[in-house]
């Protein structure tokens, strides 16, 4: 079993606090008075919380790549990031959300079938 795919339900979590986040950033308020999400205040310790979040979201799916327990999710989860961030990075902020959001469900969906193929394997 590989140990590092019992982090998933924090991972879940950091998600989903992700995409309320997002929400409030890049949300139809903010699309209807045309504000840029870079000049919105936000706390320091939210900003550190969410830059370190990524950093460790995203080794943690490299991680995943080094054990045969979870590398399939690993590699849907990193294809999904890369692809989801050249999206948005070259559309404009109506559909910023959009594209984040279908990309988090993906996410979602590949964290839940970790947990499920981790306690399948505890059970065992």
């Amino acid at each position: 079993m590989n140990p590092l795919a019992l982090l998933a339900p924090l991972f879940f979590c950091f998600e989903l606090w992700q995409l309320v986040v997002s929400e409030r950033y890049l949300g139809i308020k903010q699309i209807k008075v045309n504000a840029d999400p870079r000049e919105l205040p936000m706390k320091d310790w939210m900003a550190a919380a969410w830059a370190g979040g990524l950093v460790a979201y995203y080794l943690w799916m490299a991680t995943l790549l080094l054990h045969p327990l979870g590398r399939a999710q690993g590699v849907v989860l990193l294809l999904t990031t890369a692809v989801g961030y050249t999206l948005r990075s070259t559309s404009g902020l109506k559909w910023v959300l959009v594209i984040l959001t279908f990309e988090s469900s993906i996410r979602v969906g590949m964290l839940v079938s970790l947990v499920g193929l981790t306690w399948r394997a505890l059970a065992r």
